[in-house]
């Protein structure tokens, strides 16, 4: 399984991986996504894979947000360590 994405309202909930062969249609869904709702919840708990482009497509999701004055979260196991790098992160 490459990377399916659920909606139920506001949430989006993952399953697969967020890798080189996904990141680029993931990135491109979220930030679409972004001017049609107020907020986005990423649920990644069944995500079985997250690498290096797959964490640049949640900053650039998440730099959208922030420009854009939207709400963003992600939930799920290992949330903690993407809010981290994030947070790292020095956005003007």
């Amino acid at each position: 399984m490459e990377l399916t994405i659920l909606r139920n309202n506001n949430t989006f909930t993952l399953e697969g991986k967020i890798n080189a062969s996904t990141a680029s249609n993931f990135k491109t869904h979220f930030n679409m996504t972004l001017n049609c709702i107020k907020d986005l919840t990423i649920d990644i708990n069944k995500v079985t894979e997250i690498d290096t482009y797959g964490v640049e497509a949640i900053k650039s999701i998440y730099i959208n947000s922030k420009i854009w004055n939207k709400p963003f979260s992600i939930v799920g196991i290992g949330c903690k360590d993407i809010y981290e790098e994030l947070l790292s992160m020095n956005i003007a």
